[in-house]
C-alpha cells in the first residue's frame, strides 16, 4: 500500500475543492484496508474513507489518513432467471450498471449515471426516478472498525430510508467491502417517474429494453445535472424534505404549483428543487460557488470556491426556504 503526505485531495472529489489530506493511501484489497486501520492507530489519526467523493463537502484540510477504495472486481455468485452479482467497494458505479445491463441483467438501469462507487451506493440508499438501492440489494460485507470482525449485513439489517442507511446512521463504524444485487433477466422496467416515458415516447420506443431506459434516463440526467468533470458539483445538493401534510397544505394555498408526492404515511414529499427555484436562487452565483443555471438542486464550483463558501451558500438558501416557505431542508451530502 503506497501512503503519500499532505496530498491534495482536489482530483478526489467531485466538488474539486482543493484541500490536503495529512496522509492518503488507496486500498485495493482487504489486507490493505487492515494495514491502513492498522497504520491510523498507529499514527494517532482519524480514518476518512473516501469512494468517489461525489457525496463529501470538503471544508478544509483533513487532519487523517484518507483512504480511497480502489478494490475492483465483479463476480456472477448466482444464476439463474434472477441472478446474484457481487461487486467489490471500489467498483466505479455507472460502469458497474452498464456492466450488468451488457450480460442481460436488468434491474439497475433507473440507476444510470450516478457518480460514485458500489461501495458508497447502500450507505446513501442512492435512488433516482422510481428505484433505489434496497429494492435490488441482496446482501454486504462490511468490516466493523471497532473489532475488525467481518460482518454480513441482509437487507433487513441495513435500515434503508430515503437517502439514509444503517451504515450513515453509525458513521465511521462500518467500511463496506463489498456489495450484492439481485438482478433479473427478466425486464420489469419503471418507467413512470419523471419524464422516463415520455423521453422514450420521443425516441420512438414503444417496446422498451433495460437498456433504452438506461439510455434515456441517461439522456434525461446529462440535460439536468452538469458533469462534475467540468463543472464542480455533488449532484442533488439537499434531500426533498419530507413534511406534515398540514405543512404542505399551508405551501399550496400559497403556491398552486408546488411540486409534491403525497407518501403513504399521510406526510408529502416536497420538491427541493421547486423550493429553491422559487425562492429565486436558481442561477445565483457569487465568486466561485453558485447555484446550477438549469437545475435549483445542485450547487456548483466554478473553479476555486472553497468548501466552506459553497457551505456558506447551502446555508443562505436554508435560511431563505425557512423563511419563505416553513420548510427545512436537509444536506445531503458529507461536510467535513
Amino acid at each position: 500500500m503506497n501512503l503519500a503526505e499532505q496530498v491534495s485531495l482536489k482530483p478526489f472529489n467531485s466538488f474539486g475543492v482543493d484541500v490536503n489530506a495529512a496522509l492518503f493511501a488507496q486500498a485495493h484489497n482487504d489486507a490493505e484496508v487492515r494495514a491502513a486501520l492498522q497504520l491510523a492507530q498507529e499514527r494517532q489519526l482519524p480514518l476518512l474513507v473516501m469512494g468517489g467523493g461525489s457525496n463529501l463537502l470538503l471544508t478544509g484540510d483533513v487532519r487523517a489518513l484518507v483512504l480511497r477504495m480502489a478494490s475492483r472486481g465483479i463476480r456472477l455468485v448466482e444464476d439463474g432467471e434472477q441472478v446474484l452479482i457481487e461487486a467489490e467497494a471500489g467498483e466505479p458505479w455507472h460502469p458497474f450498471v452498464q456492466w450488468t445491463l451488457a450480460q442481460g441483467f436488468a434491474g439497475l438501469e433507473n440507476l444510470s449515471l450516478i457518480p460514485g462507487t458500489v461501495g458508497a451506493a447502500p450507505m446513501q440508499n442512492i435512488g433516482a426516478y422510481g428505484v433505489e438501492i434496497k429494492d435490488v440489494f441482496h446482501s454486504l460485507t462490511a468490516l466493523d472498525r471497532q473489532t475488525g470482525e467481518l460482518r454480513e449485513f441482509g437487507l433487513a439489517d441495513c435500515n434503508f430510508a430515503y437517502r439514509d442507511s444503517l451504515f450513515k446512521q453509525q458513521a465511521g463504524r462500518w467500511l463496506i467491502l463489498r456489495v450484492r444485487f439481485v438482478l433479473s433477466r427478466q425486464q420489469t422496467l419503471h418507467l413512470e417517474y419523471g419524464p422516463v416515458r415520455q423521453r422514450l415516447t420521443e425516441q420512438g420506443i414503444d417496446r422498451p429494453t433495460a437498456s433504452d431506459v438506461s439510455r434515456a434516463i441517461c439522456s434525461i440526467r446529462a440535460e439536468k445535472l452538469p458533469d462534475p468533470a467540468v463543472l464542480g458539483n455533488a449532484g442533488s445538493f439537499f434531500k426533498n424534505p419530507v413534511v406534515s401534510a398540514e405543512l404542505a397544505a399551508k405551501v399550496r394555498a400559497a403556491h398552486a404549483d408546488v411540486v409534491a408526492y403525497p407518501q403513504a404515511d399521510g406526510q408529502v414529499k416536497l420538491a427541493a428543487g421547486w423550493l429553491i427555484e422559487r425562492a429565486g436562487w436558481k442561477g445565483f452565483r457569487e465568486g466561485d460557488a453558485g447555484v446550477h443555471k438549469l437545475q435549483a438542486l445542485v450547487l456548483v464550483n466554478y473553479g476555486g470556491a472553497t468548501g466552506s463558501e459553497l457551505l456558506a451558500l447551502a446555508k443562505r438558501i436554508q435560511a431563505d426556504v425557512v423563511a419563505k416557505f416553513g420548510v427545512e431542508l436537509e444536506i445531503e451530502p458529507n461536510v467535513l
